[in-house]
């Protein structure tokens, strides 16, 4: 039989199918795993925790600020409206190009 060991938080995909209920009992007794292929982590298996979001999940690990305040409190914006220019030189070229 051959197959690669790694450190107790990794497991390979090939072991985490053939045993999945075994770690899913890990991760819910809060360990995280990081799944390996061909020595590459590819995902964590992690506790999702009581009503956590994959936001929750982005914020814990640093890759996401919560927002702050309500955007529907904003004011509409300041300055000129944007021109449609842009638009209806858009439009104009698409409508050369038809036959």
């Amino acid at each position: 039989m051959c197959y690669m060991r790694y450190g107790r938080g990794d497991v390979g995909v090939r072991e985490l199918g053939r045993n999945l209920s075994v770690y899913l009992r890990r991760v819910k007794a809060g360990a995280s795993l990081d799944v390996r292929e061909r020595g590459r982590r590819v995902a964590l298996l992690a506790p999702a925790g009581e009503g956590a979001t994959g936001l929750d999940g982005l914020i814990a690990a640093g890759r996401a600020t919560p927002a702050r305040g309500d955007l529907l409190d904003l004011a509409p914006p300041r300055g000129r409206r944007p021109s449609r220019k842009a638009s209806r030189a858009l439009s104009r070229l698409r409508d050369e190009r038809r036959p």
